[in-house]
């Protein structure tokens, strides 16, 4: 599998992912979009704040968690690659990247 591939259309970076990967990553997705579907509802049904502030927590969880997955795949294929070529900036650059994700 090619990584790191710069899309012409764009010029930003790419990865190609499995269709299992793919569809994975859609999955859970789209169950997160589900959840917050459900919390919009609420919110014009008049739910009471601490039923709504709940669901907001699971919505959270569940983007950490989507979060978590990303980025140890991140770090198992792209992060590790581009240090077996010698690209040392990918390191900065995943620095970078956790310290956006620890705000």
């Amino acid at each position: 599998m090619e990584e790191n591939k710069v899309c012409p259309g764009c010029g930003h970076r790419t990865k190609e992912r499995t269709e299992k990967e793919r569809r994975n990553m859609l999955n859970r997705l789209s169950r997160i979009e589900g959840q917050v579907r459900g919390i919009k509802k609420m919110v014009e049904n008049d739910v009471y704040c601490p039923d709504i502030l709940i669901q907001v927590s699971a919505v959270n969880a569940a983007l950490n968690s989507f979060n978590k997955v990303l980025l140890a795949e991140h770090i198992r294929s792209c992060v590790a690659e581009d240090i077996r070529e010698g690209k040392e900036e990918t390191i900065d650059e995943l620095v970078l990247v956790l310290q956006k994700l620890m705000k």
